[in-house]
């Protein structure tokens, strides 16, 4: 038997880690890792799991929904009412692309790095 995983870290690249780091603070309300610096930092989920964020100098952002830079990964926050937490996140500067494959269920946002999220309406 293979020997079982659990998730621990996502890590995300971005040039200024940080700042990446208090969009999804204030988007989630985690708690900064206290370890966080310049080239890494980190939200405290209080289940095990790190998001993280770590510098890359030459980051290019991906363009969603083509594949010139793919999206490298997507993130999908559940939500109580998909109207509002969109308009919270825009608030929170959230990009959002014309393209939106199932607006009903999930919305499409790109954080400030340009990565693409999705808060997805709770079934």
């Amino acid at each position: 038997m293979p020997p079982q995983m659990k998730l621990s870290a996502i890590t995300l690249d971005r040039p200024d880690p940080p700042a990446l780091a208090a969009f999804y603070q204030r988007a989630t309300g985690l708690e900064p890792h206290p370890e966080c610096d310049a080239d890494f930092a980190g939200l405290n989920d209080g289940d095990g799991l790190l998001p993280g964020f770590q510098r890359v100098d030459d980051y290019r952002a991906p363009h969603w929904p083509d594949r010139i830079v793919p999206q490298q990964y997507h993130l999908d926050f559940d939500v109580d009412d998909l109207d509002e937490a969109e308009t919270r996140l825009l608030e929170l500067r959230a990009g959002r692309p014309q393209y939106q494959p199932r607006p009903n269920h999930w919305r499409v946002l790109l954080d400030p790095a340009g990565h693409p999220f999705c808060p997805v309406a709770k079934s």
